[in-house]
């Protein structure tokens, strides 16, 4: 069984979309194989580089098997005239492939119909490869396309070369006027000659290794060693960890180095965030920081080649980057011309969103939000000071007008809090005060993604969810919610964001109200003329019950089972969702729980059946001459517990609750092994119901436990 290569040789593919891309074509690759029964024996892997996408198939079969299929064609009565086949049957056995005399009789639960076993001989590898591989290789999705010599056949660069074989087979495929062959490229400038591929499998990567070119894992490992190596030559230096930023260089790399560069000293005044963005985003320099943390006045830059023994390129770096912080530095001093609370009114003329107005009219909502807000985390007992916050959301924005952002827009909040910690706000205002504005301020965005930190304060976080809320609750009334796999306004991003921040300053603040409050702030506003939904509350609790499931289940690690029997009852208070869900999942083990919610889908489903068939429940439980002993115990226990198991949920002790609800089992089970529920006599099956729907009720004021697998719990 043969190895399969296919790589696909381009200009320099953008960083940021290869590894998504390589996975697709893998995906892709993968699933043709699946398709056309030629699913490789051994394992599928990849390499990829800034210059190609490369797939290889360990052990594919070389043919298709042949298939033998039993085709039943048009019924005897319709084939046969008189003993003569008609032109029915003479169709039939044309297209089985076989004489008239050869074809089959069967008889099925229609009638006596013909049928002729065919066997379909498998088409070649190379074949399926050369006619399937060009359509997959251009429905690979880019967020930007190329179309370069066929209209029809798009990518993201144009392509230069193509590789695909069979063992040492060429597969003849064409893809955007390049055919493919067995000759790949080496590193662009290492490696100048083209590379002879001998055969598909470990010689391709031997071969490229041969011509300086490394797969991913490998280049990660030897930029590691390059920048710790590098790093040592400054006693107690170490380079700062940026996965994002190694993601990055991996990928505009194909046989890396790294090189120590300096700058001057007198830069370190500039904030560390500045600098570091600098380095980061605008040169793709790695920061290096001694023993204490702080930064050093030096980096690390990554090099697509195999040194610097002049120092030429080390030089060329260290220019480049004393221009962009001399730049830094410009703009903050110019910027110190006009303080924060001059710039408010600037506002006005910095649009946040065409339909919703400019950056001004948010601050006055985002004010009268968190003002809301405040009160409410108040009375839920905890410490907010509502001063900071609406300062905060007054300035919070105004580094938009600064020409630092405008510079460096990656650093936009950031440059706000940092303004803010150096800035005069109030002559009369106390420091302490005026730093926690500014970190307010700098914290307004946390967090943006799942691995960013919260707010580190709670006026942070009160700031923080009223920005977002503000954002979404506009673009929903716009009708601008995401669909499917667009969200080009981040909401997802945002209200995760939310949902986060809530969890992990446990706010008191309900999603519903939340919403409510921040669209009853765009009332009267011009942005309300646009709005295509006026009752978006139903699309925004439907939005934040799948972020909070997707912060349960994929943040927290519960069980999906628990948040869909948690978010059944209510997600609407986050804090509260989170400690249901770890309540449930404390009792999970308990053979008296998992007993509980069996009975929990059996009442359930008593309980719709009855509401089906239009049945009558009783008001109440009443002992009728009728009632047996069973469900008397399971009516007095429901009575009897009611109030305690009402007094733990008031206080929150949810696990003490379900502690006390696991103790159901045994008159739940005396129960149903006892009672027949739906009887002929109207009143005793009323009265039956009535006590199952009042069970229902207890069982659910935590969770579901209908949602709950149970497999293996003992039955009621």
């Amino acid at each position: 069984m043969p190895d399969f290569l296919l790589e696909i040789g381009t200009e320099e593919i953008p960083a940021r979309m290869i590894a998504a891309a390589q996975d697709e074509l893998r995906r892709r690759v993968g699933e043709l194989l699946a398709r056309e029964r030629l699913s490789p024996r051994g394992k599928v892997s990849e390499l990829d580089t800034p210059r190609r996408l490369a797939i290889l198939a360990s052990g594919i079969p070389s043919a298709q098997p042949d298939v033998t299929e039993q085709l039943t064609g048009p019924s005897v009565n319709v084939a046969y005239k008189d003993g003569q086949p008609t032109p029915a049957a003479q169709a039939f056995a044309k297209k089985a492939g076989v004489d008239v005399s050869e074809l089959e009789r069967v008889t099925t639960a229609k009638g006596e119909y013909l049928s002729a076993k065919v066997t379909k001989k498998g088409r070649g590898a190379a074949e399926i490869l050369v006619e399937s591989l060009p359509k997959e290789i251009s429905s690979i999705y880019w967020p930007k396309n190329m179309y370069w010599r066929k209209t029809s056949e798009r990518f993201v660069r144009p392509v230069r070369w193509l590789v695909a074989m069979l063992d040492d087979q060429i597969v003849p495929l064409e893809f955007d006027g390049i055919r493919a062959g067995n000759e790949s490229r080496g590193h662009r400038i290492l490696a100048k000659a083209d590379v002879q591929i001998p055969r598909a499998g470990a010689d391709y990567v031997e071969a490229l290794r041969s011509a300086k070119v490394l797969g991913r894992a490998e280049r990660e490992h030897q930029i590691r060693k390059a920048l710790d190596a590098a790093a040592r030559t400054i006693p107690g230096a170490r380079w700062r960890e940026d996965n994002a930023l190694l993601d990055t260089v991996v990928n505009l790399t194909e046989w890396p180095s790294a090189i120590l560069g300096s700058f001057d000293p007198e830069f370190l005044e500039l904030p560390e965030e500045v600098l570091v963005t600098v380095m980061r985003d605008h040169q793709k320099y790695f920061a290096l920081e001694g023993p204490d943390g702080k930064l050093l006045p030096h980096f690390l830059a990554v090099l697509n080649t195999d040194g610097d023994p002049q120092g030429l390129i080390r030089h060329g770096n260290e220019r480049v980057l004393r221009a962009r912080f001399n730049d830094a530095r410009f703009f903050w001093q110019t910027d110190q011309k006009h303080p924060l609370r001059d710039r408010l009114s600037w506002l006005r003329n910095v649009t946040f969103q065409k339909d919703l107005g400019s950056y001004y009219e948010k601050t006055m909502r985002v004010q009268r939000l968190c003002s809301w807000a405040c009160e409410t985390i108040k009375q839920g007992g905890l410490t907010v000071r509502p001063g900071v916050v609406h300062k905060a959301a007054c300035l919070a924005k105004t580094d938009l007008t600064t020409e630092l952002v405008k510079e460096f827009t990656e650093l936009q909040g950031i440059v706000g809090g940092l303004y803010a910690r150096v800035q005069v706000l109030d002559k009369v205002m106390p420091d302490a005060t005026r730093q926690l504005i500014a970190q307010t301020i700098y914290d307004q965005y946390k967090p943006e993604s799942a691995e960013d930190s919260s707010p580190s304060t709670i006026e942070g976080a009160v700031l923080s969810v009223g920005d977002k809320a503000d954002t979404i609750a506009g673009m929903f009334a716009l009708g601008l919610q995401p669909t499917g796999s667009k969200d080009p306004f981040a909401l997802r991003r945002q209200a995760n964001g939310i949902v986060k921040t809530i969890a992990e300053h446990k706010l008191p603040l309900s999603i519903s109200q939340l919403f409510a409050v921040a669209r009853n702030t765009y009332r009267g506003c011009a942005a309300e003329k646009k709005f295509k939904d006026s009752e978006s509350s139903e699309s925004v609790r439907a939005f934040f019950r799948e972020r909070l499931e997707f912060y349960l289940r994929d943040q927290l690690g519960y069980r999906y089972d628990v948040v869909n029997a948690v978010l059944a009852v209510d997600c609407d208070d986050v804090v509260d969702a989170i400690a249901r869900a770890e309540a449930v999942k404390s009792v999970l083990e308990l053979p008296e729980f998992l007993a509980v919610a069996a009975a929990s889908k059996r009442i359930r489903n008593i309980l719709k059946q009855a509401a089906e068939k239009k049945f009558t429940v009783a008001p109440g439980f009443r002992d009728l001459p009728e009632s047996s002993h069973e469900e008397k115990l399971l009516a007095a226990y429901v009575e009897r517990n009611s109030a305690r198991i009402e007094q733990f949920r008031q206080a929150k002790d949810y696990s003490g609750a379900l502690h006390l609800l696991a103790t159901a089992r045994e008159p739940v089970d005396a129960f149903f092994d006892k009672v027949m529920v739906m009887v002929e006599n109207e009143l005793v099956r009323a009265n039956r119901l009535a006590i199952l729907q009042r069970l229902s009720k207890e069982f659910s004021t935590i969770a579901d436990f209908s949602e709950i697998v149970t497999e293996g719990a003992t039955k009621p």
